[in-house]
């Protein structure tokens, strides 16, 4: 029974500190160990860490970190109102908009992701993969000549993937451009073999 007791009274003791050097860190130090621990795929104890930050503290990363961490844990409700929060506090931050613009993607809520992804591309013009997922939106919506081009934006900023050839030769097949369609799907197909 002593025994149990000085155990408990340890761990009582562990948790305590714990908790206290959690308080005394800076704001900037416990952010860092978050996504620290989010980069390593400690989604659990990043969640409960964050969860110890009040949200009147919580910046714009915090809130983008939650959006992230809720997309991880299969609650894209939450995902949407965190990545909301992080994008009222920082308006121009195109990687909230780029989730958000993939949940929408996902949920099948084509002019709302269409939305997310040119703020995105508005406020960072050179990331291949915001043109990409641009693309697929306007795919959902059957708009091949947006799709088209989008791809093809894509494919400038980063010529090397084969799944932005795969998609703009369904766009040019839809706008009935055989010739090219079969040109890109073969482009696709030396970038698949090249791969293995």
């Amino acid at each position: 029974m002593k025994n149990t007791f000085k155990t408990f009274l340890i761990l009582l003791l562990i948790s305590f500190t714990a908790n206290c050097c959690f308080a005394e860190q800076s704001f900037e130090d416990k952010k860092k160990e978050i996504i620290a621990l989010y980069n390593s795929n400690n989604l659990q104890e990043a969640y409960n860490m964050i969860s110890k930050i009040t949200e009147d503290e919580r910046d714009y990363e915090i809130w983008y970190l939650l959006g992230n961490l809720s997309q991880d844990f299969n609650n894209d409700t939450n995902a949407v109102f965190f990545l909301q929060k992080s994008i009222i506090m920082k308006p121009d931050f195109d990687k909230a908009h780029y989730n958000l613009g993939n949940i929408y993607l996902k949920e099948k809520k084509y002019n709302s992701a269409i939305k997310e992804y040119k703020l995105a591309i508005k406020y960072k013009k050179d990331f291949p993969y915001y043109y990409y997922n641009l693309g697929c939106a306007y795919l959902g919506q059957n708009d091949y000549k947006e799709a088209k081009s989008a791809f093809e934006k894509a494919i400038k900023l980063k010529n090397d993937n084969a799944d932005f050839y795969y998609n703009l030769a369904l766009a040019l097949k839809n706008l009935n451009e055989e010739k090219a369609a079969k040109e890109t799907l073969d482009k696709y197909n030396q970038l698949k073999e090249e791969e293995k």
